[in-house]
């Protein structure tokens, strides 16, 4: 959070000429860098998200522990089913997630999406499976730090950007190296898989070409391209050895027994896949109820508990039962029911904010039902409500004006083995930042004052 900067920036764009040329800058480099998802514009905002270098340190280190803690949640789900029941996985995904990828992480990359306020930083959700939006993050500094408005903002302010294509690459080739048992010796070919028509494959783009100007031979396909003979993955012809995963698993299953080799080349150990199968565990939003809830806190240290409560939600799955709410024991429909206004429906496993009921958007009879339909559902949760960011920022309109809009403000730092090294902010009209269900991104860039 940084008022003073903002307002620093929106000062600029005062001037009609600097700000007009800005805008048909980012126009003309969204179209360019191929900034584009599911055919609309990713990013129709003039300003970028400023987080201060006292916050993004802060955001690092609580991160960072959490993370730790939520590695510990994998190494107890492999090790028994107590925590497998508690994540709620169906019996495939469980198959999948006991075949070892080759390698220690859970989840190799990952994002938490997250609100910064004033007072709070707290999580809402973590996608632990196949994380989008690293190389539109890549090119849309690129396309902001060029803009007229930014330089004449860095006169004032040091702005950093934080790239995450290399990272990417990086955590590609370790997690290779660890499931080879050593160095490379040569490239290793990568293929990027997800189903045909995704609204991301721009992004698919964008990475095979930073790919292979590094030097890795690269190649977009689809599970249905697919050969796997004489213990060697390939598409047409070009054999693949490290399998960067975007394809989520509940869209393979559909699928996986047409099309199998994937997962037998998977299962044969001939593919490093990143993230494999086994982030599935922590992919379920289920995972915040095993995080939160006292039961389990004997797998973390003192220090993860702590920042567990103070960043992570309560969390529970949606069950007839009696439950710990901050060392009170309630019922736990009971307890929700007579409480809308400060929960969130979820469903257990999707994405694009499709199945919410927002608590305090319905009324009593409609929070009732929606708790009914979770129930009878049976893989539903339901999250305590946590403080929103707010921020005004520069939207752009179909007929090419700048118009001062209030939007939400979801910060989604990403996470390579464990690490903080890029992020980038979602923003939106309604309470659903969410680039699926109808919301844009913009760059995240460090600040601090000259």
């Amino acid at each position: 959070m940084f008022p003073e900067a903002v307002a620093r920036y929106h000062d600029l764009l005062k001037n009609q000429e600097l700000a007009e040329a800005s805008r048909a800058l980012l126009d003309e480099g969204l179209e360019r860098a191929k900034l584009i998802f599911g055919g609309r514009r990713l990013s129709p905002y003039l300003r970028p998200h400023f987080v201060s270098e006292t916050d993004f340190a802060n955001i690092c280190h609580v991160c960072e522990t959490v993370w730790s803690a939520i590695q510990k949640v994998k190494d107890a789900a492999v090790a028994g089913p107590k925590v497998i029941d508690d994540l709620g996985l169906t019996e495939i995904e469980y198959e999948l997630v006991s075949i070892d990828p080759g390698y220690a992480a859970v989840s190799p990359t990952a994002r938490l999406d997250s609100f910064l306020t004033q007072t709070a930083y707290s999580f809402v959700e973590l996608n632990g499976e196949s994380p989008a939006g690293i190389a539109y993050a890549d090119a849309a500094y690129d396309i902001f730090s060029s803009l007229p408005v930014m330089k004449e903002f860095a006169a004032d302010y040091n702005v950093r950007p934080m790239y995450g294509r290399h990272l990417m690459l990086d955590v590609l080739l370790s997690s290779y190296e660890e499931f080879l048992g050593r160095k490379l010796e040569r490239p290793p070919r990568i293929a990027i898989i997800d189903l045909a028509g995704v609204p991301t494959v721009k992004e698919f783009e964008l990475f095979r070409e930073f790919f292979e100007q590094a030097g890795y031979p690269s190649v977009i396909c689809t599970p249905q391209e697919l050969e796997f003979r004489d213990n060697r993955l390939s598409v047409a012809g070009q054999e693949i050895d490290i399998v960067y995963k975007r394809l989520l698993v509940n869209e393979y299953l559909p699928i996986m027994r047409e099309y199998p080799a994937l997962l037998d080349a998977y299962r044969a150990g001939a593919i490093c896949m990143v993230n494999s199968f086994r982030s599935k565990l922590i992919h379920k939003k289920a995972l915040f109820a095993v995080l939160t809830n006292p039961k389990h806190a004997g797998l973390f240290t003192e220090n993860e508990l702590a920042m567990i409560r103070a960043h992570v939600p309560w969390t529970r799955l949606v069950k007839d039962e009696r439950t710990d709410y901050f060392g009170r024991d309630v019922n736990l429909l009971d307890f929700i029911r007579a409480d809308g206004e400060r929960m969130v429906l979820k469903p257990n496993d999707d994405y694009g904010g499709q199945g919410i009921t927002i608590g305090w958007n319905v009324d009593q009879r409609g929070w009732d039902e929606a708790i009914n339909d979770a129930l009878a559902n049976g893989d539903y949760l339901v999250q305590e409500r946590v403080p929103t960011a707010r921020e005004t920022f520069p939207a752009l309109t179909g007929d090419g004006r700048i118009e001062f809009a209030e939007q939400l403000v979801d910060l989604d730092p990403l996470l390579f083995n464990g690490k903080v090294g890029s992020a980038f902010t979602r923003l939106s009209f309604t309470e659903l930042a969410n680039v699926s269900s109808g919301g844009g991104m913009v760059p995240t860039y460090i600040i601090s004052k000259k």
